[in-house]
């Protein structure tokens, strides 16, 4: 059994299906292009970039025990992370992400995590008794959770004392999602990572920028902040600053997985002992490498 681990990722672990065109696309349209079939989901691709920066993964998420989940199993082993703790039933299939996306950008996506959501709390069993922590000796460390898991077990987390001691970094899964995290606006460790369109679900406004959106959260009571608004800003809240970082320019030919990318970045940059500016600087190059094309180091 591998027992190191760094970090541990809670979300979904699926298998990505992404088709891609260098075509700008719009409802209707029928081009060539690439489908590609990958290992995904927000907390898999946090972990996968955690791993290229030298961290160690552990997976706490559901995997059917059908033979797409153990491919799936035998995937995340081989890329360096830890799966001893993941819930796998029997009874339920492995989860499945599907996406289009064109010049123009993502165009529709559909996140079929019914698995996940039917696991619920059974995921978390190694937190509340064991190997990982317990009531009485909760889990220290960081954890990146994902807003793929339902209202009633984000909420339930955000009071647990299983993790009253953690350095929580929490992301939605998707705008669609952004109104899951409101149980940790106000949570006292967590760290929130949004987009500006989910900044704005959360605090039923509009904003322009990313520091406006940072200030918005923050005035709602959050702790911690980073809002990006793609290749335009960046910027990363607190009580105690506020900074704010443009993106290198890049030619742009995915976008699935990126807003990932730039938090598992940032996490193993800070977690290097790197400051506010080093991290944000790091985080977006990673995340410009992504999009390009290119695997982001």
């Amino acid at each position: 059994m591998n027992t190191h681990s760094d970090i541990l990722c809670i979300g979904s672990v699926l298998w990505d299906v992404i088709g891609r065109s260098a075509s700008a696309m719009r409802q209707g349209s029928d081009v060539p292009g690439r489908i590609t079939r990958l290992p995904g989901g927000v907390a898999m691709n946090i972990a996968m970039t955690l791993v290229r920066f030298g961290m160690t993964p552990t997976l706490l998420t559901a995997i059917g025990r059908d033979p797409e989940g153990d491919e799936l199993i035998n995937a995340c082993t081989r890329l360096g992370m830890v799966t001893d703790h993941i819930y796998r039933s029997p009874d339920l299939a492995t989860d499945r992400y599907m996406a289009v996306e064109g010049a123009n950008g993502l165009i529709a996506a559909i996140a079929d995590a019914h698995s996940l959501e039917a696991a619920g709390a059974k995921i978390l069993h190694p937190l509340a008794h064991g190997p990982l922590g317990s009531e009485t000796a909760p889990y220290t460390g960081p954890i990146a959770l994902d807003g793929n898991l339902t209202v009633d077990l984000l909420e339930e987390i955000a009071q647990s004392p299983n993790f009253a001691r953690a350095d929580l970094r929490v992301a939605p899964a998707s705008p669609g999602k952004a109104e899951r995290l409101l149980p940790f606006l106000k949570h006292a460790r967590a760290t929130l990572y949004v987009n500006l369109e989910e900044a704005g679900l959360l605090c039923q406004r509009e904003f322009t920028d990313s520091e406006s959106a940072a200030k918005g959260l923050l005035d709602r009571g959050a702790l911690r902040v980073l809002v990006t608004d793609g290749g335009n800003s960046a910027t990363v809240g607190s009580a105690d600053s506020i900074l704010t970082q443009t993106p290198p320019s890049v030619l742009v030919t995915r976008v699935t997985g990126a807003g990932d990318t730039f938090m598992a970045a940032h996490i193993a940059s800070e977690s290097t002992g790197a400051s506010n500016d080093e991290a944000l600087s790091r985080a977006l190059r990673a995340a410009a490498t992504y999009v390009s094309g290119e695997t982001p180091l």
